[in-house]
């Protein structure tokens, strides 16, 4: 992790022996919940806030912020969290401002939480972009290196030292990226005195979307028992109409614990129990997980309840912890020409994201979760992608619930120097996949991993590099497969042949062609048969599309009108529609909604391609997809009554 500066090494360098080196957490990362014997109280609202606008934004630590209170050592703001910075003031060196930034809250924390020495009083931070320090009352209790994921630290010792006293939390979070981080960027610094001002950089980035900065996620207080369920690992399958979970609970505080697991359905009836750590449980009867539009009942959930007693070893006594896991029960498999959930052929019909809305920028946000959730269900959609990084649990637990599929990607975008694929790259890389793995197993939703999108794969530390990451991911998870995005030059990609699906990015008639839709059937056919001539392996089409800005019409279709992305996306079905009989799996349009990226002379406020406007409003596309992937729907699956399938279509 660097910090801009003319000596940002040595910072480096002095940061790490002050702090210690990051290293992937032992234990398990289960989403807080509340039980009879777990509590969550939320931490989001306004907090103190203050970028360090230093030339070698090294103030903050050179001066200790973090060890009184902020406003303390110098002027504050109000700062929403969740949410991005760079949207929420009028000031443009904020917007763009590169390097560490501080937050800083007092709370008040339940006076039983400080008094029962049985409970533990965890801090977690759900994502910060993109490496992080927390101190409590002025004492480091951890760092994070990587936006987009959680992180934590117990700190019961620290806020029982004064109960009296509120507890102090200080983040300092930093956006700066090199090309040993996810994703990669590079500082620039302009030391010409007659062109820029002193001290004068840029951040450059390899990716399209803007670098948005800040606590992304809610920040929490949550407690457990000081012996208490670490984590639960899951995998499900089924033989005709018994469903089989098996599953692991990792138990810490204790040598030895009593374990209660019991499997519930909807109605709150057990279906299956247990009381060993680890076991298979056989449910008579399984309602299973399907996808949205796949079954007359899609997003099927049971409640796994873990109930746990033991004695804190040293102690007399005794601990009940109660955790319950939402579990669907569903099959993943691929073969040559299909991919397979429920042993039933699935097509993915769907959409490429971003977290990404005004104001908030990357902040998590109910509204804009539910009404997207709305129109993903509206379109007809199965299914999108995390591009290109993880999004929030609470995301993914509305698949869940929802029925639809996600391709769980990481940060892995814009790997494109040479230098990106060094060791020091890799072993971040692989922290990371561990992170997320560990985060999303669990989730019947995600059927499938993503470990990049769109590197430079042709380059000869590629095959290595994609080698070690792949077969890392599928051992940390064999029941899903693996992908990374690629582009459509199959014939020098070092990484396809250790990928379980394919899956291709292309612009025809965009950024190559500009404006020939006629090339579009040639090239795009050529794109799979070539694909799949290489590697037999089943194929997506992970991205496609055009910019429109919403009202620009013309006739005949010129690029930038709502005419030409709608004949650019027929062009592409057409083609879809002859290979998704053969060994096309699915479709996923480039872009769900704008979204906003940097400044640059080929964007005007942002990427414009987008269905629906940033503001969620429709395009003309949007009714094009919508009656495709209606159809797509009722052609696979007969579709019953029960879709309410939209007729007038």
């Amino acid at each position: 992790m660097s910090v801009p500066g003319s000596s940002a090494v040595l910072r480096v360098l002095w940061l790490l022996s002050v702090f210690g080196t990051v290293l992937p957490l032992d234990g398990g990362m289960l989403f807080p919940r509340e039980s009879t014997s777990r509590e969550v109280k939320e931490l989001n609202g306004l907090w103190d806030f203050r970028p360090d606008g230093s030339l070698n934004r090294n103030e903050g630590f050179e001066k200790a912020w973090y060890k009184r209170r902020l406003a303390e050592t110098g002027p504050v703001i109000e700062m929403p969290v969740p949410a991005s910075y760079n949207d929420i003031t009028q000031d443009p060196t904020l917007r763009d401002f590169i390097g560490w930034v501080w937050y800083e809250r007092e709370v008040f924390v339940p006076a039983r939480w400080i008094s029962d020495e049985g409970t533990r009083v965890v801090l977690r931070v759900g994502s910060a972009h993109y490496y992080s320090i927390v101190w409590v009352n002025g004492e480091k209790v951890t760092e994070h290196e990587g936006g987009h994921l959680p992180f934590e630290a117990e700190i019961s010792s620290l806020i029982r030292r004064d109960p009296t006293k509120p507890c102090r939390i200080t983040i300092a979070v930093n956006n700066t990226l090199t090309l040993e981080t996810l994703p990669p960027g590079t500082i620039q610094y302009m030391n010409d005195r007659t062109r820029y001002p002193d001290g004068f950089f840029v951040q450059n980035i390899y990716f399209d979307f803007f670098n948005y900065a800040g606590i992304h996620r809610p920040v929490l207080l949550y407690t457990t028992p000081t012996v208490y369920v670490d984590d639960i690992i899951v995998e499900t399958n089924f033989m005709d109409n018994t469903g089989l979970v098996r599953y692991k609970v990792s138990v810490q505080g204790a040598a030895t614990a009593t374990l209660k697991v019991t499997l519930m359905d909807k109605d709150g009836h057990c279906v299956a129990s247990s009381n060993t750590p680890s076991g298979v449980l056989k449910v008579v009867d399984v309602k299973l997980w399907w996808p949205y539009l796949m079954h007359e009942n899609p997003g099927y959930l049971y409640s796994m309840e873990v109930r746990q007693h033991a004695c804190r070893q040293g102690s007399t006594s005794t601990y009940e912890d109660v955790y319950t896991l939402p579990v669907g029960i569903r099959t993943v498999n691929v073969t040559k020409t299909q991919f397979l959930i429920n042993n039933k052929p699935f097509y993915f019909h769907g959409v490429n994201k971003h977290e990404d809305s005004d104001i908030r920028g990357k902040g998590l946000d109910w509204p804009l979760i539910v009404k997207d959730f709305n129109l993903i269900k509206w379109l007809g959609a199965n299914s999108f992608r995390t591009s290109h990084y993880p999004y929030a649990e609470e995301i993914l637990q509305m698949c869940d619930r929802h029925g639809i599929v996600v391709i769980d990607e990481c940060p892995g975008v814009g790997i494109k120097d040479i230098r990106s694929f060094g060791n020091a790259s890799l072993s971040h890389h692989l922290v990371v996949m561990d992170e997320l793995v560990r985060r999303d197993k669990n989730h019947p939703s995600v059927v499938m991993w993503s470990v990049a999108n769109e590197p430079a794969s042709e380059m000869p530390p590629a095959e290595f590099y994609f080698k070690t990451l792949i077969k890392h991911t599928k051992a940390l998870d064999h029941t899903r497969p693996v992908t990374y995005i690629t582009d459509s030059n199959y014939a020098r990609d070092k990484g396809a042949p250790f990928v379980d699906v394919v899956c291709v990015n292309s612009y025809f008639s965009w950024y190559h062609d500009p404006g020939h839709l006629e090339v579009i059937p040639i090239q795009l056919n050529a794109q799979f048969e070539n694909w799949y001539g290489k590697y037999k392996k089943p194929i997506i089409q992970s991205e496609y599309g055009a910019d429109a800005l919403p009202g620009l019409h013309m006739d005949p279709p010129m690029m930038f009108t709502e005419e030409y992305q709608n004949a650019l996306l027929q062009s592409y079905h057409d083609v879809f529609d002859q290979k998704r009989k053969q060994y096309v799996i699915g479709e996923l349009i480039w872009n769900f909604a704008d979204f906003m990226t940097a400044q640059a002379i080929h964007r005007v406020v942002g990427n414009k391609k987008g269905i629906f406007t940033r503001q969620r409003q429709p395009k003309a596309a949007a009714f094009i997809l919508r009656r495709r992937y209606w159809r797509l729907a009722n052609e696979t699956w007969r579709l019953p009554p029960w879709t309410k399938y939209p007729c007038s279509l």
